[in-house]
This record gives structure tokens, sequence and C-alpha cells, in this order.
């Protein structure tokens, strides 16, 4: 599946925005994925799984971990895809873990899947929690990667949309100092 293909899809659902946004990051931006549109589509979300499978299954995962709430549904199509399990972490007191009764151990080949990677911190704060129950993290996938700095991550990244989309802090954005209204259409506040 090629980047085109991705964001064809994407436009198609009305997922791909213009205006000004505040990302989970806390970063601002004019561009927002609001991958749930997308996703809310099972023909969309089974050809994006599929896509991130294909691109992965070198790795050979025995389990793909999501953060809640944003990557539940890219991750369980993922898991199909690859024919593993596909847990998912959430916050508790501010830090994501392991809950439900999900459990990953040393045996596990942990893939990271991901709706959207900004800046990685929640990517990498998923990998600590599988990492943190003695897991293999091998790796994290993404359908769109909007960093700019490759090596935030410290593990390969497979992405099936690079997307060099200016963040800026909101301190140094020009978007807030044209008074431009912002919105904050993401999942976290």
């Amino acid at each position: 599946m090629d980047q085109d293909a991705v964001l064809d899809l994407f436009r198609k659902s009305g997922a791909l925005l213009e205006g000004h946004f505040r990302l989970s990051s806390g970063l601002h931006s004019d561009r927002y994925l609001q991958s749930a549109l997308v996703l809310q589509y099972p023909e969309f979300a089974e050809t994006l799984g599929a896509g991130i499978a294909d691109r992965t299954r070198h790795l050979q995962p025995t389990a793909v971990l999501s953060p809640a709430l944003g990557g539940i549904v890219i991750g369980q199509e993922v898991g199909r895809a690859l024919g593993v399990r596909a847990l998912f972490a959430e916050r508790l007191d501010g830090t994501l873990v392991l809950r439900r009764g999900f459990t990953l151990s040393a045996a596990d080949r942990v893939l990271i899947v991901e709706d959207v990677i900004t800046t990685g911190g929640s990517t990498r704060e998923t990998g600590e929690a599988a990492a943190g129950v003695g897991a293999h993290v091998v790796g994290a996938a993404a359908i769109i990667d909007r960093g700019s700095d490759p090596a935030r991550l410290s593990l390969p990244l497979f992405a099936l949309v690079r997307m060099d989309v200016p963040a800026y802090p909101a301190e140094s954005c020009p978007l807030c100092a044209r008074a431009v209204p912002i919105s904050k259409p993401g999942s976290r506040t």
C-alpha cells in the first residue's frame, strides 16, 4: 500500500483536517489526522492494518500492543493480519500500563502499533509498559509518521505514510501569533 492510497482513504473519510490544532503532544499544527474517522470504516481499517502487517511481518511479533485510545482499532487490525494477539495499554494515574487481565512475558516479541506518531511519546511509553513486564519490543508501526526525528523512538519504525507536517510549541506557533482559533479534535484533552 503506497502513501497516495493511504492519504486517499483519509480524504474520502474526512479524516485529513486543515486549520489550527493542538495535538495530543501539546504541539500546534495546521493539519490534523483524525484517524478515528478513517478507521470507522471496516474496509479501510482492514486495508490499513494489512498494509502495516505487510511491512512488519519480518519482525515476527507474537503480540501487538497499542496505546489506548487512538491505537486500539488499528492495533486490532494489525494483530488480525499478523495472526497474533492485539492488546492495549491504558493510563492509570497518568502512566500507560497493562490492565484488564492483559499479560506479556519474556517470550513475547511485541510490535507497538499507533494510528499517528508525532513526537513518539506515547509510543515510547507503550514500549516501556511492555518492557516493564519483561517482553521484548521488536519495533513500532503507525499509519502516519508525522515526526521529524527518525531516531526519536530508539526502535525501528514502520509507517505507511511519512508526512512532513510542521508542528510548533505554543509559544512559537505562527497560527497563534495570527490569532487563528485553535481546536483539539483528538481523544486527549
